[in-house]
C-alpha cells in the first residue's frame, strides 16, 4: 500500500511539473523573427526582354538594356 501512495505521489509531483514547464513556454516570448529580405528591382532589356537588376541595367532615353550591343542595336 505504501509503494502505491508513493508511486501516486511521485507521478502527482511529475504531472505538475510538466504543467509548470508547458506553462512557461507558452508565455516566453517568441524569438526574433529574421527580417524579410530586401527586393532588387527588376527590369526588362526593351531589345531581349532578358529581366536584370535595376542598378546593371544601361539606360537610355527612360528605357533599359542589358548589353552596350543591344543598346547600339536598338539605336539608342
Amino acid at each position: 500500500m505504501k509503494y502505491l501512495l508513493l508511486l501516486s505521489l511521485v507521478g502527482y509531483v511529475v504531472w505538475r511539473w510538466r504543467e509548470g514547464q508547458a506553462g512557461r513556454s507558452a508565455s516566453a516570448p517568441p524569438p526574433n523573427p529574421e527580417p524579410p529580405p530586401q527586393t532588387i528591382e527588376m527590369v526588362a532589356c526593351v531589345y531581349c526582354g532578358v529581366h536584370l537588376p535595376v542598378l546593371q541595367a544601361l539606360t537610355a532615353r527612360g528605357v533599359y538594356f542589358c548589353s552596350p550591343a543591344h543598346q547600339k542595336a536598338h539605336g539608342a
